[in-house]
């Protein structure tokens, strides 16, 4: 062997010794991830969120580190983010979000309807003529705001901001909700279910959370299975983020467990049921 081969050899050794977590050829040393720099219980700067977790996860399983770029969760995220290649993927989108290529969902949750348990209020379903008397908290351009309209149910409501930007009205943060229904100011908290189980176990409060059955024959979707996204194109970086997924499932689902998501069975794992039947 020449002095310039074996040279050569040494270099790709010491370049495979030196990678980041030592990741096999083609995997990413860093996994650039979208996030929302302060929009608990999802993410924020000190990595607290369900979605730093899983990132961290998902980042180790593929041999690299996570790297963030930062920005709130809102209009344009895709466009002027995602697309113009300053980050590679966002979590916690609903699967069939158009603007991205989605990955297999790792997880499914709802809408909820939450109340005090001390209310003795056994409300189960937005059917119940209890909601045309109660003071009912909901966040607003939401399915279930939705079906409160179709019900006639409105000058009951409180409406509340799902979408936050903590740069501007601070005071809209998604706990807000919650937290006015354990202090009473509400009777009946309509709100998206990881928002309403991280808010509720993190006050210790006595909360009953009712997952919202969906209702596809009116038109009332309250259940989503929740995926990755990535750039449209980007198929490899798809296929190697479902493959982790599959990998540690049972680790996201501990995490959830852990911030009190309430969860449903898989769409995919729901048809199986009633095939089977």
């Amino acid at each position: 062997m020449t002095k310039h081969a074996l040279a050569s050899r040494l270099a790709v050794v010491l370049a495979l010794l030196c990678s980041p977590g030592r990741a096999p050829a083609g995997e990413p040393r860093q996994l650039r991830v979208c996030g929302d720099p302060n929009n608990l219980p999802f993410s924020n700067e000190k990595l607290e969120g369900i979605e730093n977790k899983i990132a961290a996860v998902i980042a180790k399983d593929m041999g690299a580190t996570v790297a963030y770029t930062w920005w709130p969760h809102q209009r344009g995220l895709v466009k002027r983010v995602l697309n113009t290649g300053r980050c590679d993927v966002m979590l916690g989108i609903p699967k069939g979000y158009d603007p991205v290529l989605w990955t297999k969902p790792y997880y499914r949750t709802g809408y909820v309807l939450a109340y005090r348990k001390d209310r003795g209020l056994k409300l189960r379903n937005l059917d119940d003529p209890q909601l045309k008397k109660l003071k009912i908290g909901v966040q607003v351009n939401t399915p279930p705001h939705d079906a409160l309209g179709q019900r006639g149910i409105a000058d009951n409501v409180v409406g509340y901001q799902l979408m936050f930007d903590s740069n501007y009205h601070a005071e809209d943060y998604p706990g807000k909700l919650i937290e006015d229904l354990v202090a009473g100011n509400i009777d009946v908290a309509l709100a998206w279910g990881p928002i309403a189980g991280y808010f509720a176990k993190k006050k210790a409060a006595p909360i009953e959370i009712v997952l919202l059955e969906d209702r596809p024959e009116s038109g009332n979707r309250f259940a989503f299975d929740i995926s990755m996204g990535v750039k449209k194109g980007n198929k490899e970086l798809k296929d190697r983020l479902e493959e982790a997924l599959a990998r540690r499932h049972d680790d996201i689902a501990h995490i959830l467990e852990d911030f009190g998501v309430p969860l449903l069975p898989a769409a995919e794992e729901k048809a199986r049921d009633k095939g089977a039947r």
